[in-house]
């Protein structure tokens, strides 16, 4: 019991940081961040083979639209969680413009393949193409937010290269996502709602 309350206030505390409620957003201490990114490394690894595996789903014309869209995810991946792993041992300044730098580009390449996906005329495909890519959205959009609330971080809007988070999320899963960060954090699908909404508000405000 002591233990699951440890954690909760962990978690508490960690995304009370990078939504802002009562906390200034440059205070976040960014060992805990960068262990919060590496915690997502299983979550992120899964998403990933999905979308690996999604394209033999859909109908022969949308596979390779769904494949050149989403070809450079296996490389993302493994280039953003090493690292947060490398910030997590050395959290210097160098190290965190390396992480801002692969979330970045992460982030860029994930929401040009939602807007990629959501041009399948097929709607079958084109459901099977947006689920998959979805849960690496969800992921790569908490990360994004967890490094922006990390103390030191230089990211700004101007930072970000198009397409931006507003331009996509309308096309996104809603009761995934927050599935899926419920998942991460051991807590009901209401908080992890909230949680979502309020980080999600909080980047497309600040021009992400």
């Amino acid at each position: 019991m002591f233990r699951k309350f440890i954690a909760g206030f962990t978690s508490i505390s960690l995304w009370a940081c990078v939504i802002g409620l009562g906390y200034p957003l440059t205070a976040c201490s960014g060992v805990t961040v960068a262990q919060d990114i590496v915690n997502w490394t299983p979550a992120l690894q899964s998403a990933v083979q999905t979308i690996n595996g999604t394209a033999a789903l859909l109908a022969p014309a949308d596979a390779p639209i769904f494949t050149a869209a989403t070809v450079g995810f296996d490389a993302a991946s493994n280039l953003l969680v090493a690292q947060a792993k490398a910030y997590l041992a050395n959290p210097s300044a160098s190290i965190l413009v390396q992480l801002q730098n692969a979330v970045l580009a992460f982030q860029s390449s994930v929401n040009a393949s939602v807007l990629a996906a959501a041009k399948i005329t097929n709607s079958a495909s084109q459901a099977s193409a947006l689920n998959a890519i979805n849960g690496v959205a969800t992921i790569v959009t908490a990360i994004l937010a967890l490094v922006s609330s990390i103390k030191g971080s230089t990211l700004t809007p101007a930072s970000v290269k198009a397409p931006q988070l507003a331009q996509v999320e309308p096309l996104l899963d809603r009761q995934q996502s927050v599935a899926i960060v419920a998942e991460h954090y051991g807590i009901s699908s209401q908080e992890a709602a909230v949680r979502v909404s309020l980080a999600e508000n909080r980047l497309i405000s600040q021009g992400f």
